[in-house]
């Protein structure tokens, strides 16, 4: 299943790699592919991901706002 969402706050290459890195860790994650100029976010999941974790793992990398 593919889940898209913004993250706001993104704004370089490092932010990239850190949201990709944390999500890479999320039980339920296939891949995640986050634009930092847009901060579009596309997430490839097995249909069990826990949305509120993930949002709450994301915010919890610094001043990221996971607009789903």
């Amino acid at each position: 299943m593919k889940l898209i969402l913004t993250i706001k706050g993104t704004h370089c290459n490092s932010c990239k790699l850190l949201i990709e890195e944390a999500c890479a860790e999320i039980a339920g994650v296939q891949s995640c592919t986050v634009d930092f100029k847009t901060g579009k976010t596309v997430i490839e999941h097995d249909g069990k991901l826990d949305i509120k974790k993930l949002q709450k793992e994301i915010e919890g990398l610094g001043k990221y706002k996971v607009i789903i």
